[in-house]
């Protein structure tokens, strides 16, 4: 390791321990207790939001619904972390820390409704390439529009933009052209000289089919991507769950004992636990690090706050069920740990029990889920390039910029590239949980207002003078022909 890495991994160490993950549990617990635990019970209204499907808009286009905004994060969310990212986790802070990242999935899911439903309030008016009507939004315009400080969300932009967009797409391109060198046996240190170049020119080939296509082709993508890489991936960990199923207590004597076991606390186990817990799942689901609000302010919703449910519903599916499928995959199968770590260890656990074929299947899904977390991250960048500036050149720049980080991400090892990203991916989070926390109270006021809708027996529809003194909010005006279908009191409140 050089000596620019090695220092660049204390900064980072001493960064997320002693201020990021702090800042994080605090502020999801905040929000936890100010919402009366909504990611608990209002988990039925979260599939039932899901599954709500706009009308097409005046101009006969089918506009992004909260599916599509949800598999566009998703994709985000779902990436090589889920299946190398929790074995380290196991590798170093044993199987407790499956424990602390369940509970940083329920505690953190709070902070995803808030950043989402207030990147629903400020998002938007936009128009794609081919002229139809879009939104866009995210941390960097309620930085401007509620906060009222342009150079915060400018800051947050840039950074989000090179995480995202440049540095997390290569990394992702050097982990497909990583694993499927080792599945076809090219050979090591990435195989023969002809073999990386060609698998970037391809990924950037596909992606770019993509990613100059819009959102809209964005989103029916990933709607088709994202369920068969997780229905793949969850079939695999389920096999191996079932052919181990007597296991299946000791695994989860294991998490437990892991997380809280008087032999884990005298030997500092528990301590290890914890940040390796928290610190993978925050990487994974990325609840209040700001990202996944750039997808959720693309949908068409009648209510700022079924989007904010609908993200709090993909940290659960990201951590409840994609990284729990690993852990168990893991964990039941008993590899063994020594001297394996990342997706190496979860493949080991595949092979042991089901023979080298499992190898070769994992690749695929690996594939699948580097790809599609290259088109959300993608997709993060563009928004928040939009919000700086609307100059095409710098778009179409940009893109380019993606291509040519898909190409050189294959190429070889990106070890000071990743951990310069988890540097500004961590102040990425600090930016936006500062700018979330004073913003949150209007969330809250957005949840209320749904809330007696629902109880009024009312599908909620939001307009901006339903809150008093809301300033900033380019959409949500009333429209008294909605008003005037719902009758008598909808009609009312919708007018004030």
């Amino acid at each position: 390791m050089s000596t620019l890495d090695t220092l660049i991994v204390e900064i980072n160490d001493h960064f997320w321990t002693y201020l990021l993950i702090p800042l994080v549990a605090v502020a999801g617990l905040y929000f936890t207790l100010r919402s009366r635990a909504l990611q608990i019970r209002l988990l039925p209204e979260m599939f039932r939001v899901v599954r709500e499907r706009p009308q097409p808009g005046a101009d006969g286009t089918k506009p992004v619904s909260a599916f599509g905004a949800f598999s566009i994060s998703a994709a985000a969310r779902i990436g090589t972390g889920n299946i190398a990212g929790v074995a380290s986790a196991i590798t170093v802070g044993g199987a407790g820390a499956v424990f602390w990242m369940w509970v940083m999935a329920i505690v953190g899911s709070a902070s995803a409704f808030v950043e989402a439903a207030l990147a629903q309030l400020y998002k938007v008016r936009d128009r794609d390439e081919n002229g139809k009507g879009t939104y866009r939004g995210g941390p960097a315009y309620y930085m401007q529009r509620g906060l009222g400080k342009r150079w915060v969300g400018v800051l947050f932009a840039v950074v989000i933009t090179v995480t995202f967009g440049l540095v997390f797409t290569a990394v992702q391109s050097n982990t497909i052209a990583s694993v499927t060198a080792g599945s076809l046996g090219t050979g090591g240190d990435g195989g023969p000289a002809w073999f990386a170049p060609t698998v970037g020119v391809a990924l950037a080939a596909l992606l770019g089919l993509s990613v100059f296509g819009g959102v809209r082709r964005i989103a029916s993508v990933t709607q088709v991507l994202v369920p068969v890489m997780a229905l793949i991936y969850l079939l695999l960990a389920l096999v191996v769950v079932a052919l181990n199923v007597s296991e299946i207590p000791r695994v989860v004597a294991d998490i437990v004992g892991g997380a809280f076991g008087i032999r884990e606390v005298v030997g500092g186990g528990v301590g290890a636990a914890i940040q390796q817990g928290v610190r993978r799942g925050m990487f994974s689901n990325e609840a209040g690090l700001g990202s996944a609000p750039n997808a959720a302010a693309a949908a068409e919703t009648s209510h700022p706050v079924k989007q904010g449910l609908v993200q709090a519903l993909g940290v659960f599916f990201d951590t409840l069920v994609v990284c729990s499928a690993t852990a168990f995959l893991i964990l039941s199968a008993n590899p063994d740990l020594s001297g394996r770590q990342g997706a190496d260890l979860t493949q080991s656990a595949l092979q042991d029990t089901l023979g080298a074929w499992a190898g070769h299947l994992l690749t695929l899904v690996v594939f699948l889920v580097a790809f599609t977390s290259m088109i959300g991250n993608y997709y993060y960048g563009e928004s928040n390039i939009e919000f700086i500036t609307h100059r095409r050149s710098v778009m179409t720049g940009y893109r380019g910029l993606v291509l040519v980080a898909t190409f050189l991400g294959a190429l070889g090892s990106v070890s000071v590239v990743w951990n310069l990203a988890d540097v500004t991916m961590g102040v990425m989070a600090l930016v936006n949980l500062l700018s979330i926390l004073p913003l949150s109270v209007i969330a809250f006021r957005l949840l209320d207002d749904y809330l007696a809708q629902r109880r009024a027996g009312l599908d909620p529809v939001f307009t901006r003078d339903r809150l008093p003194g809301l300033t900033g909010v380019e959409c949500w005006e009333p429209v008294p022909s909605v008003a005037s279908e719902r009758g008598g009191e909808a009609a009312d409140t919708g007018a004030r």
